[in-house]
């Protein structure tokens, strides 16, 4: 490789090869918001319009179940409102110290709407149970037509929903948080319009509480998932379907690559992941153009563009040292096995030994002091 000038060789020497995919980072993050207002305005006030008639019909025919659903609207608007504010703030540049910008709003968005979902199923699990023991009245023909009209108002917003997040080209977490309100508020009604019908049809007033227990686990199994998978974003856990072992033992098995370590992947947002490693190259190769191979792998099989990966070349004497060892330990394995058969009683009396003289033959670089994580080297023929 040609010699850099003085200034880039000094910087190089102190920081390796340092190649911190500049082709990668060239994007700025200068995205609109990924949903469209309009739609997510449009579903929440009809959400909002519903819900002031629901309650008053909750009230005159003494029914839990539309109560809940009415309660359980309120949330809906208030998270469609979040994601509108969200989303808007999200999208502005990065700027000052908000280098990643303010994406990660989203999730925290996001959990707040599990968590919402959580804290009002626990609400409505205790009314029901009251109910269960001591059943009220219920008018089982208001409730009917309110819970049919609600079917139809939560599927008319589900589609305004599903059109707000067709604007975006990538999986959001805040408007999946927006969208599982909606969708378990359209099964809750569902579930009401069972539990009319069996109160017309047999005066079984317990129905309605029943109705409401399937409506608060519905909403613990939408809010739980919400709080899970926005918990690892905000923990800068792997993404759930990437398995980071594979992942490095995949990239140090690429042509010239000698130990990959310091790997790290995190998602920045929903849909924006991001990563990071250490990769030493065999002497004499090209680091360029190990980086640019390993970064077409993350990209084409991982959808990973927001890379940094810092190579560097395995010093030469790390080199003939490990080559060295392996060619010991490939003598050490034929003279145990020669010598197999033989028992030797003294040959456990010494254990400790023999796990230092592993030790002492163990591969070793310790080429970063402060490295986390397991190191990825390629497989030995």
């Amino acid at each position: 490789m040609s010699e850099a000038a003085p200034a880039a060789g000094q910087w190089r020497r102190a920081h390796g090869h340092a190649d911190r995919g500049r082709a990668n980072h060239g994007h700025a993050h200068h995205a609109s918001p990924d949903a469209d207002s309009r739609w997510l305005a449009a579903a929440a006030a009809l959400i909002v319009a519903f819900m002031a008639g629901e309650v008053v019909a909750g009230v005159a025919a003494h029914s839990l179940a539309l109560l809940s659903d009415a309660a359980h609207m309120i949330t809906d608007a208030a998270a469609i409102g979040l994601a509108i504010v969200t989303a808007r703030v999200a999208g502005r540049p990065a700027r000052g110290g908000y280098t990643y910008g303010l994406r990660r709003l989203e999730i925290l968005s996001a959990q707040a709407n599990g968590i919402t979902l959580v804290l009002l199923a626990v609400w409505l699990a205790y009314e029901a149970v009251r109910r269960l023991i001591t059943p009220h009245p219920v008018a089982g023909g208001l409730m009917l037509g309110v819970a049919l009209a609600g079917v139809c108002v939560n599927l008319v917003a589900s589609w305004l929903l599903a059109r707000a997040n067709g604007a975006s080209g990538r999986r959001s977490l805040n408007m999946e948080g927006a969208v599982a309100h909606v969708l378990t508020d359209l099964y809750a009604f569902a579930a009401t319009v069972a539990a009319a019908i069996i109160v017309l049809a047999t005066g079984f007033a317990r129905a309605d509480a029943i109705a409401t227990l399937v409506v608060v686990v519905l909403m613990l199994r939408a809010g739980g998932g919400l709080i899970r998978e926005s918990g690892r974003i905000f923990l800068e856990a792997a993404p759930a379907n990437l398995d980071p072992a594979a992942l490095g033992i995949k990239m140090a098995a690429m042509p010239h690559v000698a130990e990959v370590h310091d790997l790290h992947i995190w998602e920045i947002t929903t849909g924006m992941t991001a990563a990071s490693a250490h990769v030493l190259v065999d002497p004499r190769q090209d680091c360029h153009a190990v980086r640019a191979a390993l970064e077409a792998l993350l990209a084409r099989e991982h959808g990973i563009t927001h890379l940094t990966l810092q190579v560097d070349h395995v010093p030469q004497g790390d080199h003939q040292v490990d080559e060295h060892q392996a060619a010991e330990h490939h003598t050490d394995e034929h003279h145990t096995d020669e010598h197999h058969t033989d028992e030797h009683p003294q040959a456990d009396e010494h254990p400790q030994a023999d796990e230092h003289h592993a030790d002492e033959h163990a591969p070793s670089r310790s080429h970063c002091e402060d490295s986390h994580g397991p190191a990825y080297r390629p497989a030995q023929p």
